[in-house]
């Protein structure tokens, strides 16, 4: 897919974007940390807001070919929603692009869509049931959130499965567990989607290493579900554990950030 130039014409547009990058090149070195990609595949892309695209559908997403710890705030691309780099170097892998534009179109509030392949979320999605347990407090909250995927069957090849991801996803899910694959989490900002994914591969952490001991998980009562399908970061500390992160990142890979 050729590069397309395109210059942003507002200073506080290139501010707002250049601070969206570096929550997203913090995003990908914490991945990298935790082994949460699978070599240089898996993508995370984020809406750039219409009011500093001109009404240009457009978003932020790793160019092809790049390990996540590679990854800085400058190296992203932008593209539209037809798959075209607007602006950046590189190309859009097209596995991503099925993905990310079907999701981005079918939910407005999926600003930020992470697709990755962590250990233990990935390991569940091995399972011939997959299921998160209602056993960790942190299942009271979660586990409304999630939408189990058993309908794919190969890679994402085109726009059909790219929709069908989608439908699976529904239109308050926030985290998909995708049969045979790994994990996609959206939230209407970075520190959403990025807390969600972490306490969601962290929860099915404590409960797969929990199975493996042969005995029987404790079941908490249906009473203490949260029932909440709003932004992650409404009920927890989502944007004080990115800038957290980010502090970590500022000291020991401030690359992230140029």
């Amino acid at each position: 897919m050729p590069a397309i130039v395109k210059a942003l014409t507002s200073s506080e547009a290139e501010a707002r974007e250049w601070q969206m990058r570096c929550d997203m090149a913090a995003v990908f070195r914490v991945a990298a940390r935790h082994g949460w990609n699978e070599q240089i595949g898996n993508h995370n892309s984020l809406m750039l807001p219409e009011s500093d695209t001109g009404g240009e559908k457009l978003f932020l997403i790793n160019p092809r070919g790049f390990l996540f710890q590679e990854l800085s705030a400058g190296s992203l691309i932008v593209c539209d929603l037809d798959g075209r780099v607007v602006r950046g170097k590189g190309e859009l892998r097209k596995v991503a692009f099925h993905i990310h534009t079907r999701i981005h179109l079918a939910r407005e509030d999926a600003v930020c869509v992470l697709h990755v392949h962590p250990r233990y979320l990935t390991a569940l999605s091995l399972l011939e049931e997959p299921e998160l347990a209602l056993a960790h407090h942190n299942n009271l909250l979660l586990n409304d959130r999630v939408a189990i995927d058993q309908g794919g069957a190969a890679p994402a090849h085109d726009n059909d499965e790219g929709d069908r991801l989608a439908a699976a996803l529904g239109p308050t899910k926030t985290t998909l567990v995708m049969g045979g694959h790994g994990v996609t989490v959206v939230g209407p900002t970075v520190h959403d989607a990025f807390d969600e994914l972490y306490i969601a591969e962290r929860t099915c952490m404590y409960q797969m290493t929990a199975m493996a001991s042969g005995r029987t998980l404790r079941a908490l009562p249906e009473s203490g579900r949260r029932r909440w399908h709003g932004p992650w970061g409404e009920r927890l500390d989502a944007r004080l554990h990115l800038d957290a992160w980010r502090r970590v990142l500022d000291r020991e890979e401030p690359d992230y950030a140029r």
